[in-house]
């Protein structure tokens, strides 16, 4: 166990939090008005407001841990610069987290709840969404130990974009993208969850896991992957946010 800062800045709603020997000790969410970055401009008072509740505690800081997308351009680019400077200034491991794993976390938790009452329980896949304007989100499907099934991927939805999957699974949809695609995926296997958003508190297990693995980032160098994989690809206008 560690003590870890977490970071969540991809949609219009930010969030810190910090966690020790498993426990959240600190937790700050700002909900933005759907302009994008809005609500990551007040990152820098909250990130005051954390390592604060750090040094109170008498605790040591062992890493960062930054959500990396996909998600708002603009948000993810303030969160990783704020979690390379607090790393380095710390002199921390800087940790980072998919957006798209992070969503499923509070469904994985909650096994019960979501998927006992299904007659194949075991066929179950999980299809978090970011919002990506339109018709279109940023998804990937996970089974429930999150291995991937399918990677993340820029899809413009319709009835037969996931049919695939649906056809031989339970899938359940969820994030801010998933809500405009409820009436056009009508397959009987598809599950629509909602109020699922990323939140830094739900950030700990998988920083963690990624911290006893050694699965450190550069702070110097760091980039998220999404911004390589995608930045080239998307129109402008999803680029500004």
């Amino acid at each position: 166990m560690a003590c870890i800062l977490q970071i969540e800045t991809s949609t219009d709603v930010s969030s810190i939090a910090v966690s020790n020997d498993g426990l959240c000790v600190f937790d700050k969410v700002e909900q933005g008005n759907g302009k994008g970055s809005q609500a990551s401009e007040k990152l820098g008072s909250m990130a005051d407001e954390a390592m604060k509740a750090v040094e109170e505690a008498h605790l040591h800081l062992d890493a960062v841990a930054v959500s990396s997308g996909p998600g708002s351009y603009t948000g993810l680019r303030i969160g990783t610069s704020m979690a390379k400077g607090l790393a380095y200034g710390s002199d921390a491991k800087l940790l980072s987290v998919p957006t798209l794993q992070l969503l499923c976390v509070p469904l994985l938790l909650n096994e019960e709840k979501y998927f006992a009452s299904l007659a194949e329980a075991d066929k179950v896949l999980l299809c978090p969404m970011i919002d990506a304007r339109r018709m279109e989100v940023f998804a990937a499907l996970y089974d429930t130990s999150l291995n991937e099934v399918r990677g993340v991927q820029s899809d413009i939805v319709d009835a037969d974009t996931y049919k695939e999957f649906l056809d031989s699974h339970h899938v359940f949809f969820f994030g801010n993208g998933a809500q405009k695609c409820k009436e056009v995926i009508n397959h009987p296997n598809a599950h629509f969850v909602a109020d699922i958003q990323p939140l830094a508190k739900n950030m700990m297990p998988l920083a963690e896991m990624r911290l006893r693995k050694g699965q450190y980032e550069d702070v110097a160098y760091f980039t998220p992957q999404y911004f390589k994989d995608y930045q080239a690809k998307l129109p402008k206008n999803l680029l500004k946010d």
